[in-house]
């Protein structure tokens, strides 16, 4: 009985082997289009970005899947799904491909990170094009921001201490014997992450 049981699983275990035998030992990602291309800012890219999933022995691995994913911040955009990440499987010649990216108003260099996985292996690789203003755009406003995480914390203590130093200001301006008060406005004091 035991031994029709082992006789049963060899066959099982011949399939395993074989299908162990047709996994690659790494992928790799090769961009095909989009590397370098330029495009302006607020509009569709010229040439999608398309990369291929190849393995260790350059062909084609169909059934990868692939993410790309734009910065948060700075020269960015969105997918055509209105995300910063759009995921691919690859079709039968190893390509991915996404269409309808529009880069967001920021001008400058646009990195697209791409990263493959197939049957637990992975790759990773970088699509560089440049974002350049439209003739006659007018440049984005500048956006004071900072350089640490907490950063934001530092303007809280700023007006903090712009509106004691007015208080103090109002306070003293008002002992003054002898003449009327006088009032000294700080004006309108906003917080909050810049955009």
């Amino acid at each position: 009985m035991m031994k029709h049981f082992w006789n049963s699983l060899l066959p099982l275990g011949l399939c395993f082997s074989l299908f162990a035998q047709g996994l690659p030992a790494r992928i790799d990602i090769v961009v095909v289009e989009g590397e370098g291309a330029a495009g302006n800012t607020g509009q569709r890219l010229s040439h999608d970005p398309v990369v291929r999933v190849e393995d260790d022995d350059h062909r084609p691995v169909a059934g990868a899947t692939v993410a790309f994913a734009l910065p948060v911040s700075g020269t960015s955009g969105e997918f055509s799904n209105g995300s910063k990440t759009l995921t691919v499987v690859t079709d039968k010649d190893g390509l991915a491909a996404i269409h309808g990216l529009k880069v967001n108003e920021v001008p400058g260099k646009l990195q697209i990170y791409v990263t493959a996985s197939y049957h637990g292996l992975r790759a990773r690789a970088l699509i560089n094009q440049s974002v350049e203003a439209a003739p006659g755009a007018r440049p984005p406003s500048p956006v004071l921001r900072s350089s640490k995480s907490g950063g934001k914390w530092k303007w809280v203590l700023v007006g903090v201490v712009a509106a004691a130093g007015a208080g103090a200001g109002a306070y003293f301006a008002t002992r003054n014997s002898g003449s009327s008060p006088i009032a000294i406005g700080t004006g309108t004091v906003v917080f909050g992450s810049p955009r």
